[in-house]
């Protein structure tokens, strides 16, 4: 196995080094369609773990990490042939009052392949209620940061 594509800089957004494996592939040595919605999830996961967000024997650490995907859309534009180093870029097109729209691409290790790209949009929700719920102010800072400048 190779290493993790080291981490570089974006101009907006957050890039995170993935490694795709030979169970991601289909039958014609491609990365499966479906896997990009794992890795887009897995990028997602680490960005708000890094920031304290996530949950501790099943206990959110913050309000706002209670979330529904509640949109999804992805292109393909370029197939990833084989294992190896890839980057899913993502950042914030749109903060709501009770929702945010991801936008996201998979790209090359060097970053000059856009393999795939799309969006996805969350709403936060109420842990009880399971209703929409509006996000707290540090979380709109943390989305602000992410958003094209």
């Amino acid at each position: 196995m190779t290493a993790q594509p080291q981490t570089a800089a974006v101009e907006y957004g957050y890039l995170h080094p993935t490694f795709v494996y030979f169970d991601d592939l289909d039958s014609m040595g491609m990365v499966h369609n479906a896997r990009y919605a794992i890795m887009v999830e897995r990028a997602l996961t680490t960005f708000w773990h890094q920031r304290g967000y996530t949950r501790v024997n099943g206990v959110p650490t913050h309000p706002d990490t209670v979330v529904a995907v509640v949109e999804y859309s992805i292109s393909y534009k370029v197939p990833v042939i084989g294992p190896g180093d890839i980057f899913i870029h993502l950042w914030v097109d749109r903060i709501g009052t009770t929702s945010v729209t991801y936008g996201f691409r998979a790209v090359s290790a060097d970053r000059a392949v856009v393999h795939a790209e799309g969006h996805r949009v969350h709403i936060r929700l109420d842990e009880e209620t399971l209703q929409k719920a509006p996000w707290a102010e540090e979380t709109r800072a943390i989305y602000e940061s992410l958003r094209p400048t």
